[in-house]
């Protein structure tokens, strides 16, 4: 059917690159590229235990356009899929475009001098991907991703109108560690520390890191603490939800986990601004990163499980109803399966299934796009089918 070249080599692209190799008949050839090669054919050494497949491994600065544009030409994909750092998103589209080669990646854009996220400049390359009949699909994760996907299923067939949404996010789960992070400890950090924002009326409103929070009961974890964040996934939602009054997103976080968050924030640990240090630039963050547990360290002996999923309140027939759409995955069970802790598994499930749209056919247009644009039937059979099943449920619990 087709062959991909899937960029980067952390937790996420671990479960990718599995998911990817257990479907012959949709991924035909593997071709997986990271700055560091080693981390790569680590990754193949599992994929050919489990399913004695072949993938092929190449090193790759995907900060440096030209390099990727000659990998692409060198081998031929018809699908980039990006799972490497935010940072690198526009380089690689942009080789994608001068190869003309289709691309997907899991979660937006950020400058690496900014802590700030968000689709402008994604979105910024709509023309060009339509004018060249190329399609770029955007955060084809969980969150990005799936819970866009519940929100275009409940407009498709649970609702007449939807007014509000809340996607809230849990891992319940425990890896042991006094202080980790279960991605990039860079990227999850910027984006905790970040304010809050929700869409209310028609506009954006903001919050002080962490300030707003409420217990919440989620299904196969129990009640946890949440607090409000900003997450991408809400910029598309809000202009692609007809409707809408207003949308807000949730996580879950120990008090353990915060406390040794304030702690670095309040030594400096968390900046991203360069210091000298013995003649030297550093930039804190990226040292912290260095001295953190791997992410994809945590997945042995990680227990528990995460639930993740969308509250959507709106009329349907005339009657106001609540429904939750979400989906529970055990930190344990991913790891049998393909050497993943559940949060890489809950994005790198969704980043395959979209790459199988696209390669089927079943998804496919010229321009950007985010998930919530396309018939979610096909993509919501497949979480059942590949590890991600989902569950709907009457919600009589209010969400403030």
């Amino acid at each position: 059917m087709g062959k991909v070249l899937i960029i980067g080599a952390g937790g996420v692209s671990n479960v990718v690159v599995n998911k990817c190799a257990a479907l012959p008949d949709v991924f035909e050839e593997i071709v997986l590229a990271s700055r560091t090669k080693s981390k790569c054919d680590a990754i193949v050494d599992g994929v050919k235990k489990r399913f004695n497949r072949a993938v092929i491994t190449e090193q790759l600065d995907a900060d440096e356009v030209q390099q990727t544009v000659a990998l692409i030409k060198k081998h031929k994909p018809d699908l980039v899929l990006n799972v490497a750092l935010p940072y690198q998103d526009l380089a690689i589209m942009d080789a994608c475009l001068e190869t003309g080669v289709d691309y997907l990646d899991t979660a937006n854009y950020e400058p690496i001098d900014e802590a700030k996220f968000e689709y402008k400049w994604q979105w910024a390359y709509r023309d060009k991907y339509k004018n060249a009949n190329l399609m770029a699909l955007l955060g084809s994760g969980f969150d990005p991703g799936v819970t866009n996907v519940f929100c275009a299923y409940a407009q498709k067939h649970l609702f007449d109108e939807i007014h509000y949404v809340d996607i809230v996010d849990c891992n319940g789960g425990d890896h042991g560690k006094a202080f980790a992070t279960n991605f990039n400890p860079e990227i999850n950090i910027r984006e905790v520390t970040a304010r809050g924002r929700f869409w209310e009326s028609g506009e954006w409103k903001s919050t002080d890191p962490l300030s707003v929070k409420q217990d919440f009961n989620f299904p196969g974890v129990g009640t946890r603490k949440m607090y409000l964040m900003y997450h991408e996934e809400m910029e598309s939602l809000a202009q692609n939800i007809k409707g809408l009054k207003r949308i807000r997103f949730w996580m879950t976080f120990g008090e353990e986990y915060l406390t040794h968050l304030r702690v670095l924030q309040n030594v400096g640990m968390t900046g991203i601004k360069p210091v000298m240090y013995e003649g030297h630039e550093v930039i804190p963050l990226q040292f912290l990163k260095a001295v953190l547990p791997d992410p994809g360290s945590l997945a042995e002996n990680y227990t528990g499980k995460t639930s993740i999923g969308c509250v959507i309140e709106g009329i349907k027939d005339g009657k106001n109803i609540r429904k939750f759409i979400y989906n529970i995955c055990d930190h344990a069970e991913t790891y049998k399966e393909v050497g993943s802790q559940a949060v890489s598994y809950t994005t790198g499930v969704p980043a395959m299934i979209g790459a199988k749209m696209m390669l089927t056919g079943k998804w496919k247009n010229a321009g950007v796009f985010n998930m919530e644009e396309f018939d979610p039937d096909p993509f919501m059979e497949d979480l059942n089918k590949y590890g991600l099943p989902w569950q709907i449920e009457d919600w009589n619990h209010s969400v403030i």
